[in-house]
């Protein structure tokens, strides 16, 4: 996901291994592996280009930023103590900025 967050453009599975690890040691389908179920999850966009696929992170940085928060959330039986505890650590900016996205 860090790949695919840095990245400007969505990348094929080739050019995602080749920036995890230069030396082509990761099998290939490892990486195909990998991306189909971070597709499948909803961590990954997809889109067909040619014989291939090129995947992306949703909506960019802040999108797998979103997403990271979710999946935390989701594995919280407490989720109230949770969101308190976050708003809570929040700087009086961000807070006002919660309040009015919440708004909207």
């Amino acid at each position: 996901m860090t790949v695919l967050g840095a990245a400007d453009r969505p990348l094929t599975p080739g050019e995602v291994r080749d920036r995890l690890d230069p030396s082509n040691e990761l099998s290939y389908s490892t990486v195909v592996t990998t991306l189909t179920r971070l597709y499948e999850k909803g961590s990954a966009s997809r889109h067909r280009e040619g014989r291939a696929f090129r995947y992306g992170a949703p909506d960019g940085p802040a999108g797998l930023t979103a997403d990271r928060m979710t999946r935390l959330l989701a594995v919280e039986a407490d989720r109230a103590s949770v969101l308190r505890r976050f708003v809570g650590n929040l700087d009086a900016t961000d807070e006002q900025l919660l309040r009015d996205l919440l708004s909207e």
